[in-house]
C-alpha cells in the first residue's frame, strides 16, 4: 500500500490532498534528479525523485530535518505526476546520518560527497566521493540506492487522460500498467487519446513491452467497451485455415455436421478483435485482411452464399518495425500506438519489480515465505544487489524477461532476502544474464570521476564489446534521423544514456542527428 503522506488521511490517494501545481520556465524543461530505487526501511518511496536546479547550489541528503552546520539547501524528495508533484516527508532511514550526503551540480554531473557515517558505493567499489551521470546508480549501503537520470521539472499535464481515479504512487493502474515515469505516463495519455478515435489501430513496440495490456486498456476506454474483446496471435494461425479462423464457416461446411463458427472477426461483431503478432502474417495472407477493414466490415464465412458484416475495430500489435507489413493492410491500421520498452522506462523498474514480487507472493506463497518478514508484512524482503543488477542491464523482451530474472534470483538466493548471486544463477541454467535474443547484457557503467576521487576502473573483459568510434556514432544518429533511443540500441549500448553521454565525449550536439 502507498505511503500516505504527513496531513492527509490514511488511504487517501495521492492525488487527493498536498499537491502543488509545479511550474518551471521553458528553458528548464529537463533536469538531473536522483531517483529512490531502494530504501528497505521505507519501499514505499521507491519511484520518488530529487530534482537538481542547474543552478541551485549544495543540497544536503540526510535523515530527518536539517541539522546544521554542512551549509546547502536540504534534498527534497517528490511524486511526480502530470502537471502536479507531491512534496515527500524527509527520509527516515535508520542507518543515514542527518546530513549523509552532500551533492552539487558540476558541468552537467552531480557530484557527491559523503559527509556521515553510512558508507557510499558506486558500481561495487567504496567511495568517498564520486561523479554521477544519467545511469549511474549510487548505494547507501544496507539503506538507499539512488539512481541518477533526467527528468522534466514538471511532467506536462494530461491531454487526453485525467488523473482522476488514478491509483496511488507506484501502484497498478485500473488496467495494470504500472509506472511513474514520464514516459509511461505518456502512454496513459496516448491510450486515452486512441480509445476515442474508433479506427483501426496498430500497436508497435518490443516482446513483452505489454501491448496487449495497451490493446484491452484501449478497448475498455473505448465506446466498444461493452462488446467483446477478441485476442489470438496472428503467429499461431495455420496458413492453410486463416480464412476459417479469420471469418468462420456456415453448418456442414466443409463437411457434413460440422457446426457453424463466427471466426474471429464476427465474434468480435460489436467489440474489438486484437491481433497479437500480426507482423509475422506471411504478406499473401495479410490481404484476406483487407477487405474486411475497409468501411462496411464486409466478408463472407466459408460456405456462404451471401456476404455478413461485422462492426469491429482491429487492433494489431507487432514487435517489428511497421513497414514490415504489407503496405494495404498498413494503410488501413492508421492509429499507431507506441508502446516503449525497459531500456526506455527504466526508472519503473524498482516499481515494477514490487508489483511482480507481490503478484508472486499471491500466487505461490509457499515458495515466497522464507522472503516475507515475520511481523506480518506482505512485501518480501529484497537487497540492493538485485535492483542494482536489474537497473544496469539491458532488455530484449521486458516485462518478461524482467519476470524471469526474478524467479531466478529467488531461485538462487540462500537466505531470506532476494538478491542478486550472479554466479550461482549463470552456474545453473547458462548464462542467465544473456537476453532471449542471446546477446549478454552491458555490465553496469561506471561513472566518470577525476583522479582524486577513486582509482581508475579495471581494464575491461575481452567479451565486452568496444565503445563505438565519434564516426559510428554520427552514423548511427543520422541514420534514425536523431532518436537517441533507436540509435542507441542499434549501436549495441544499454541505454540512451550511454550514448548521451559518448556524444559529450566526441562533442556531438543532438542536433547533428537530425
Amino acid at each position: 500500500m502507498a505511503r500516505t503522506p504527513p496531513g492527509m488521511p490514511e488511504g487517501s490517494s495521492t492525488l487527493d490532498a498536498g499537491s502543488v501545481s509545479a511550474a518551471l520556465p521553458a528553458e528548464r524543461a529537463e533536469v538531473l534528479a536522483l531517483m529512490i530505487a531502494w530504501a528497505p526501511a521505507e519501499p514505499d518511496r521507491a519511484g520518488e525523485v530529487a530534482l537538481f536546479e542547474p543552478e541551485g547550489g549544495a543540497r544536503i541528503l540526510g535523515r530527518g530535518e536539517p541539522a546544521g552546520g554542512a551549509g546547502g539547501e536540504r534534498v527534497v524528495f517528490v511524486r511526480q505526476r502530470p502537471g502536479a508533484q507531491e512534496r515527500t516527508a524527509p527520509l527516515a532511514s535508520p542507518g543515514l546520518s542527518r546530513e549523509q550526503l552532500r551533492l552539487r551540480l558540476e558541468h552537467g554531473a552531480l557530484r557527491v560527497q559523503r559527509l556521515g557515517k553510512c558508507p557510499m558505493e558506486v558500481g561495487g567499489e567504496g567511495v568517498e566521493s564520486c561523479v554521477l551521470e544519467p545511469g549511474d546508480a549510487l548505494l547507501l549501503r544496507g539503506q538507499l540506492l539512488l539512481l541518477c537520470t533526467r527528468r522534466p521539472w514538471a511532467i506536462e499535464p494530461l491531454r487526453s487522460a485525467s488523473l482522476a481515479g488514478a491509483p496511488p504512487f507506484g501502484a497498478a493502474d485500473r488496467f495494470g500498467i504500472v509506472g511513474e515515469s514520464p514516459a509511461v505516463w505518456r502512454l496513459r495519455d496516448r491510450i486515452a487519446w486512441t480509445a476515442s478515435v474508433d479506427e483501426h489501430t496498430l500497436v508497435l513496440g518490443g516482446s513483452g513491452s505489454g501491448k496487449e495490456l495497451c490493446a484491452r486498456a484501449v478497448h475498455a476506454l473505448s465506446a466498444r467497451a461493452k462488446g467483446p474483446f477478441i485476442a489470438r496471435s496472428a503467429a499461431t494461425i495455420p496458413e492453410s485455415l486463416i480464412d476459417a479462423e479469420l471469418f468462420g464457416n456456415v453448418k456442414g461446411y466443409p463437411n457434413p455436421g460440422m457446426p457453424e463458427r463466427p471466426g474471429l472477426v464476427g465474434a468480435a461483431s460489436g467489440g474489438t478483435l486484437f491481433l497479437d503478432e500480426i507482423g509475422e502474417l506471411p504478406q499473401e495472407l495479410q490481404a484476406n485482411l483487407l477487405r474486411v477493414l475497409d468501411e462496411g466490415g464486409e466478408y463472407h464465412a466459408l460456405g456462404a452464399s451471401s456476404a455478413r458484416r461485422s462492426s469491429f475495430r482491429l487492433i494489431g500489435a507487432t514487435n517489428r518495425d511497421a513497414s514490415a507489413l504489407k503496405h494495404d493492410l498498413g494503410a488501413r491500421l492508421v492509429v499507431r500506438l507506441e508502446v516503449p520498452g525497459l531500456d526506455e522506462r527504466r526508472e519503473d523498474i524498482p516499481l515494477l519489480v514490487r508489483h511482480l514480487l507481490a503478484r508472486a507472493v499471491e500466487k505461490s506463497p509457499e515458495a515466497m515465505r522464507r522472503f516475507l518478514p515475520t511481523d506480518g508484512a506482505a512485501e518480501p524482503r529484497v537487497k540492493a544487489s538485485l535492483l542494482s543488477h536489474l537497473l544496469a542491464r539491458r532488455y530484449a523482451t521486458n516485462i518478461r524477461e524482467l519476470t524471469a530474472l526474478l524467479w531466478q534470483a529467488m531461485s538462487a538466493s540462500e537466505g531470506d532476502a532476494i538478491e542478486w548471486r550472479g554466479d550461482a544463477i549463470e552456474g545453473r541454467g547458462g548464462r542467465a544474464a544473456r537476453s532471449e535474443g542471446g546477446a549478454a547484457p552491458a555490465p553496469p557503467s561506471a561513472p566518470e570521476v577525476n583522479a582524486e576521487d577513486r582509482t581508475p576502473p579495471a581494464e575491461p573483459s575481452p567479451l565486452e564489446a568496444p565503445e563505438p568510434s565519434a564516426e559510428e556514432v554520427r552514423a548511427s544518429l543520422e541514420r534514425h534521423r536523431g532518436n537517441v533511443t533507436r540509435a542507441a540500441q542499434a549501436l549495441g549500448l544499454s541505454s540512451r544514456y550511454v550514448l548521451y553521454r559518448l556524444m559529450k565525449r566526441y562533442g556531438i550536439g543532438s542536433e547533428e542527428g537530425g
